[in-house]
């Protein structure tokens, strides 16, 4: 048996290869064992807790560190044989691949929850949550190229030249795309700033729709009468935007005229009719009524109230009874409404004048 053991196989006898794959099996078994009997417990009393942080952490050390000392524990048996030089530097670089790999998606994953904890803070966080996906884009390519460095640092390489070289190439891809990252960095700002989100409705110069989509270089837009409307998102970030979503009350002026022939008192009653029609609404609130200027064909009358609502459907149908009301009332009291007239007053012709003359000569 002694023979068969110190027998000797790429410079390490069968004892060490034993050895070795006693420590890799007993390490993976240890780290079975820590989960059915350990984090599984762990998992159960995170659920319990009300903070959220215990539970990511549990599934960060199941998902990442559990894994990645897997890779460590064959690292630590295969370290135990003696290698050649060129199957060491091999060894190395795969554990140092590996071990990078599962650290920068703990990174990852870290930003990802630290976001989401953040965005779901703020009003209608669960929206916000969904338009992650850009900003995420952005944050991995920036994580996987940081990591990407320090791996090539650390296996030797002249990181220095690399950056140079990523320098010069980005100066060139920046210039070769100068739009394409100017939406980029306004979808920053959008993300940020919020000036609106999805769901809300906007209108922008001519253009209006509810937004459905915002991502990297576009926001999209569902317009009234159906279509999709796809906007650059430095167009939406240089130009006034109307956000009706988040008005909290309409604001609504109306004029109206009567003829000239109205009385005196009648003139008297048209504010207070308006003024008693909108007060017997709820959720409106009046804001004033007068007579306010002598048209060229009508007294005109104006009027400011409030919707306390931003629906624009519940705007139209105070705005149905408003005037329904007025002109019953206005029937009621015989009030007419003015419109465009215009009245012409002939003076008598030179011939006319002889005519009747003569008519009132013969008739003496």
């Amino acid at each position: 048996m002694e023979d068969f053991l110190n027998r000797v196989y790429y410079n390490n006898t069968v004892q060490d290869y034993l050895i070795a794959a006693g420590i890799v099996l007993g390490g993976i078994l240890l780290l079975r064992l820590f989960r059915k009997l350990i984090l599984i417990r762990l998992r159960k009393w995170a659920e319990r807790t009300e903070t959220r942080l215990d539970n990511f952490a549990i599934d960060a050390l199941d998902k990442f560190a559990l894994p990645a000392l897997n890779f460590l524990i064959i690292y630590a048996g295969i370290s135990y044989l003696e290698l050649s030089e060129e199957a060491n530097k091999i060894v190395k670089v795969a554990v140092a691949i590996v071990i990078t790999f599962f650290i920068l998606r703990l990174i990852s994953t870290i930003a990802l929850q630290g976001l989401k904890s953040y965005v779901g803070r703020q009003e209608q966080g669960e929206e916000k949550i969904k338009q992650l996906g850009g900003i995420m884009l952005i944050i991995n390519a920036t994580i996987w190229i940081i990591g990407a460095i320090f791996l090539f640092d650390n296996l030797g390489y002249n990181v220095g030249t690399i950056i140079a070289g990523l320098g010069i190439g980005g100066i060139a891809i920046a210039l070769a795309a100068q739009n394409i990252l100017g939406d980029l960095f306004n979808y920053l700002v959008i993300f940020f700033d919020r000036p609106f989100e999805i769901g809300d409705f906007i209108i922008l110069d001519d253009k209006m729709g509810t937004v459905e989509y915002i991502g990297i270089k576009t926001t999209r837009l569902k317009s009234l009468s159906g279509e999709q409307l796809i906007l650059a998102n430095s167009d939406l970030t240089k130009s006034r935007v109307h956000n009706y979503k988040r008005m909290q009350r309409r604001r609504i002026q109306f004029e109206i005229g009567v003829v000239y022939q109205t009385t005196m008192e009648q003139v008297k009653e048209v504010p207070l009719i308006i003024k008693d029609i909108i007060d017997s609404l709820d959720g409106v609130t009046l804001d004033r009524t007068h007579f306010k200027s002598y048209g060229d064909f009508s007294l005109i009358f104006q009027t400011v109230y409030f919707v306390e609502s931003a629906e624009y459907n519940v705007f139209m149908d105070k705005q149905q009874i408003i005037n329904l009301r007025i002109y019953e009332e206005f029937q009621k009291r015989k009030i007419e409404f003015a419109y465009p007239t215009q009245s012409i007053f002939l003076a008598p012709t030179h011939k006319e004048n002889n005519k009747e003359q003569l008519v009132g000569e013969h008739n003496r």
